[in-house]
């Protein structure tokens, strides 16, 4: 199967290519509507676009610049292509004059797609009161002749006209105008702006909220460097110093990347609509199977370069340590720098976006079939079995004659790349086909529009984070104190109860229950035996499982542990009838049970550092030390009660810190702080009781005090917040 997909991944990478090249389409619109030379954002492409127009650019042997007497299956197409060679020459253009035939059914015959420098502007006459109240507009207009005229023929169109001289320099072309000129950084009578070096300068320096507003964010920066020793941020700029990128993570998500960053999501929603600030996410879900933040940037150039820097500073500040898989929008350039800084994690389309695109490229077969989009949707979420996805898929295409819809066979070609049940050998989280996580589209939707300057947005994603901490808390405290309810007498299911969250518990609960209703056959007996599994109504989905009888562990076909980390139902069918008692350990994951963020794991990080030489530098002992004081806060935050004792904890150990620092030698009183009994500076420097060797020896033994003071604070009112309660 490797082979196979090794073989294909040429001409996967052409089919990505056409789907890039489709989003490239504008908004439908009025004749002199703005096209840009680059990449639309998703949500872009209208209605009226047909899939069609992808066949212009399938193979690999079509011409990549316009010649007269080429021919064209639509407009659309044409305008498909003329967009395409625009971006690589980097010009936007429009659509400069169109024609219609005459007599009853008035149909589209001409298109002409000219260069957004084409004419000249002519001043209009005000009166001076008016001049007073309306600010100038710039126009690009320059009396640019390039363009690319196309008529109909019968049932094709065909190249009548065309120039492709330029009477100006090419640059390039910005794809957030709708979002600068929502901040007043362009004029609203402007169809489309050519942007040079120095307005591309111009604007990153503006790009950032109404009024421009690079510097507040430098400071909110700092402020925050300031409040969180542990805050990372970086800034790229250009050869001129202008901004380009900044990228930034605070401390939880720092510490929730240690917990869950198995499966990252790059999170891209702000180009579902061009208004929307260039804000993107990388983000992940907790024990709870709720969202979490990994960390943040502005991203104001979508170039390979950008996401190279973006990326590789985002896995330094994670610690280095890659996520096993990666869901992203599609995007050549970001494609191309995962493949550089992420080779070994697992790289997918995020289906959600693609099954969008798909609602917006089967705009009129969704309406002229009304049950399309669900039979369409039901293919991809809900087949159990590859041939059955690849049976359903061809029964909808020929039931609805779209097997010469150009959009279907493009997604359908790169499946391997966006549907899960070609995936599911790699773990990304997904406990649910048809679960979706919170994006920040949806932060969107409530908390920002075009005139929301930077400020407002930051605090309003701050409350958002907090907001999230708060229900991450919640659901923490409602995991002890309230016992999950079990189905039946099952000492499985009492485990399971036990040892998951209860939201984690719950989806366990369903794949237990749905075990007792399947058709169970040993198919091979032996140390490591077979089973064939099935269910009466469907007897052509039948799934395999193999259980291994000395290390009591069993794997299924449907690989569904392997893909979200919880068992299956044919695994538990057959654990069921093989050792209905306890399941293995290593069928929890820790990242889906209570103990997730507990101190188990902390100790187990904490006896890594053991080997490290603490005396290196100052940076690598602040940041392990960080790591220690960010879980005291993770657990001093969690109710009012373990806050007061936590202050209290931290103060003395503080407290303790000082005097150990004015007094290495001796160390402190055993009274001065009263934690543990049996740790104390005394027992600190108990296997170092030797003559004084330097301030090197105080520092390693300064360094090593600090960090058990911390770890047995975090291990004293963690036991007290367990007693409370």
């Amino acid at each position: 199967m490797e082979g196979e997909r090794a073989e294909g991944d040429e001409l996967i990478d052409d089919y990505v290519d056409c789907l890039m090249s489709l989003d490239t389409n504008a908004r439908a619109g009025p004749s002199d509507a703005l096209i840009l030379g680059a990449p639309v954002v998703e949500g872009a492409v209208g209605g009226g676009t047909e899939p069609d127009a992808m066949r212009d650019f399938a193979s690999a042997e079509d011409p990549k610049e316009p010649v007269l007497g080429m021919t064209f299956e639509s407009d659309e197409a044409a305008k498909a292509f003329y967009n395409e060679y625009a971006r690589r020459l980097g010009f936007p253009f429009r659509v400069g004059r169109s024609r219609r035939s005459k007599g009853t059914e008035e149909v589209v015959v001409m298109k002409r797609f000219v260069c957004s420098r084409e004419g000249v502007y002519k001043k209009k006459q005000t009166s001076p009161d008016e001049a007073t109240r309306k600010r100038e507009r710039m126009s690009m207009r320059e009396g640019c002749n390039a363009m690319m005229e196309v008529v109909r023929e019968s049932d094709h169109w065909v190249v009548s006209k065309l120039e492709k001289a330029h009477n100006h320099d090419l640059g390039t072309c910005s794809t957030k105008v709708g979002y600068l000129r929502a901040r007043g950084l362009l004029g609203g009578s402007d169809k489309v702006t050519m942007l040079g070096p120095d307005e591309m300068a111009f604007l990153r320096q503006n790009v950032l909220g109404e009024g421009g507003d690079a510097q507040g964010l430098i400071d909110y920066l700092k402020k925050a460097q300031a409040n969180d020793p542990a805050f990372s941020h970086a800034i790229q700029v250009d050869k001129n110093g202008c901004v380009v990128n900044v990228f930034w993570a605070d401390a939880r998500a720092k510490a929730a990347y240690r917990h869950f960053g198995d499966a990252v999501t790059f999170d891209t929603s702000y180009k579902k609509n061009k208004y929307m600030m260039p804000f993107v996410t990388f983000s992940g879900v907790n024990h709870h199977l709720q969202p979490v933040i990994f960390g943040c940037a502005f991203l104001m150039e979508e170039t390979e370069f950008s996401f190279v820097w973006l990326f590789e500073t985002w896995l330094s500040a994670m610690g280095g340590k890659a996520p096993c898989s990666l869901v992203t929008d599609q995007n050549r350039a970001m494609k191309a720098a995962i493949v550089k800084v992420f080779p070994n994690s697992c790289h997918r389309f995020c289906k959600w976006n693609i099954l969008s695109r798909t609602k917006q490229k089967l705009t009129h077969a969704y309406t002229e079939h009304p049950t399309l989009r669900d039979e369409l949707e039901s293919c991809v979420l809900e087949s159990e079995t590859i041939p059955t996805f690849e049976t359903k898929w061809t029964s909808i295409i020929d039931k609805y004659d779209l097997r010469k819809n150009s959009w279907l066979q493009a997604i359908y070609s790169i499946r391997q790349k966006w549907i899960p049940l070609y995936l599911m050998d790699t773990f990304f989280a997904e406990i649910a086909p048809t679960w979706k996580l919170e994006t920040m589209n949806d932060f969107y939707k409530k908390y920002f529009n075009t005139k929301t300057t930077l400020e407002v947005f930051l605090n309003q994603f701050n409350l958002s984070m907090a907001s999230q901490y708060e229900d991450e808390a919640k659901a923490d405290m409602d995991t002890y104190l309230n016992k999950a309810t079990t189905k039946t007498a099952s000492l499985i299911e009492k485990q399971a109860a036990s040892t998951y969250t209860k939201a984690i518990f719950s989806k366990f609960q369903e794949e237990f229950t749905e075990s007792l209703g399947f058709i169970i056959q040993k198919t091979s007996d032996g140390c490591i035996s077979k089973y064939s599994i099935r269910k009466d109504e469907d007897p052509t989905e039948t799934f395999y499982v193999t259980y291994n009888a000395s290390n009591k562990m069993a794997k299924c076909s449907c690989k569904y542990f392997e893909f979200s980390g919880i068992l299956c139902r044919h695994i538990l069918g057959v654990y069921i009838i093989v050792d209905p008692r306890t399941l293995p350990p290593d069928y929890f994951l820790r990242r889906w049970t209570r103990k997730a963020r507990d101190d188990d794991a902390l100790l187990e990080e904490n006896n890594n550092y053991d080997d490290e030489d603490p005396s290196q530098s100052i940076t690598s002992r602040y940041n392990v030390l960080c790591v220690d004081a960010i879980r005291c806060a993770e657990k001093g935050s969690g109710s009012e009660a373990v806050y007061k004792a936590a202050k209290d904890i931290l103060q003395k150990a503080y407290q303790e810190i000082i005097a150990y620092e004015r007094n290495p030698g001796r160390g402190s009183q055993r009274d001065a702080i009263n934690i543990n009994e049996d740790v104390t500076i005394d027992d600190a420097m108990n296997d170092q009781s030797m003559p004084d060797s330097g301030p090197k020896v105080h520092l390693i033994l300064y360094y090593k005090f600090i960090r058990r003071i911390l770890l047995n604070i975090i291990l004293c009112y963690w036991c007290k917040f367990s007693r409370w309660y």
